[in-house]
């Protein structure tokens, strides 16, 4: 049997938000490693595809229980949203690294189909703006047959999606950044426009039906920007910071109007909505799946194979 060992939290190169690492995160930290441990000879008894999709799913099992139990879910993200996980054994033939980005933190593209949703103004004006701005600002060719492709992966009409893609969405609307650029893409091959690839859209937009509010907190330094008509190396200085005021504060003193945008925002409410990835070698065969965590349920598990 290996001797393993966890080779502690590697920060990410991020801008933004300072570390909360407290007695209790790191005790579940300690638990989510101590189980993953457990399933290291297993694994590398075989690196086949298959029986690395079986040990994707125990992990994929067990990370979210460890999730589920822990109570302070606030301070967990935090810490995850800002720290990637590395376990490895000590002759390297197999690691494994945990990392979650906020799922929220953009305005959600699905936004754009509320126009006709007399309760959901804001939420269509402020998508619809920031469509139109990126539109402009990176020339896009036509942004019309690009938004109303956008309406039909929306409203599920005609849809050009393979059977064995279906899982990849719901009844409605669009769910994964994968979804969303494979739309682009074949945008891009009927209109033929080489500049649609240079659009951020990451930056500024989520991809989950079911976001009513942005996460401003974790929000890109460019959406910040645009939403409050900041300067961009101001806020990119400010996410920077270790020890930095709130949002709110931040924009009053900087002469924004964070009231503007308030009813699109989560503010102090913490929006329990992750996206994770799960990277790991066996045998010298690397693998990745992600996951979604919502609420307290786990969703939208993705297995992607040797990469």
């Amino acid at each position: 049997m290996d001797k393993t060992q966890s080779t502690g939290i590697a920060v990410k190169n991020r801008q933004g938000f300072a570390l909360l690492v407290t007695l209790s995160v790191l005790s579940v930290i300690i638990a989510l490693t101590m189980v993953l441990l457990s399933y290291f000879d297993e694994v590398k008894k075989d690196s086949s595809n298959t029986k690395a999709l079986i040990q994707a799913d125990i992990y994929y099992t067990n990370i979210t229980n460890i999730f589920q139990g822990f109570k302070d879910k606030k301070t967990l993200f935090s810490v995850l949203y800002n720290s990637s996980l590395p376990l490895s054994t000590e002759n390297g033939r197999f690691s494994l690294v945990l990392q979650c980005d906020p799922l929220y933190k953009g305005v959600n593209v699905n936004w754009l189909g509320l126009e006709n949703n007399s309760k959901k103004t804001a939420l269509y004006n402020v998508a619809q703006e920031l469509f139109e701005m990126l539109a402009q600002e990176y020339d896009i060719e036509d942004a019309g047959r690009l938004q109303e492709m956008l309406m039909e992966e929306i409203g599920m009409k005609n849809r050009s999606v393979e059977k064995e893609q279906s899982r990849l969405h719901q009844k409605n609307g669009i769910i994964s950044y994968q979804q969303f650029t494979d739309l682009v893409s074949r945008y891009q091959f009927e209109v033929d426009d080489p500049k649609i690839g240079s659009v951020p859209w990451k930056s500024y937009f989520s991809f989950s039906p079911r976001a009513e509010k942005i996460d401003a907190e974790y929000s890109s330094p460019e959406l910040i920007a645009y939403l409050f008509n900041l300067d961009l190396a101001t806020v990119k200085e400010w996410t920077s910071s270790i020890e930095k005021v709130s949002l709110e504060d931040f924009v009053r003193v900087n002469g924004g109007d964070y009231a503007q945008r308030k009813t699109v925002l989560a503010g102090e409410t913490f929006l329990e909505a992750a996206e994770c990835l799960v990277g790991y070698t066996l045998e010298e065969e690397q693998y990745k799946f992600r996951f979604e965590y919502i609420e307290g349920g786990a969703k939208h598990f993705e297995f992607y194979g040797k990469q």
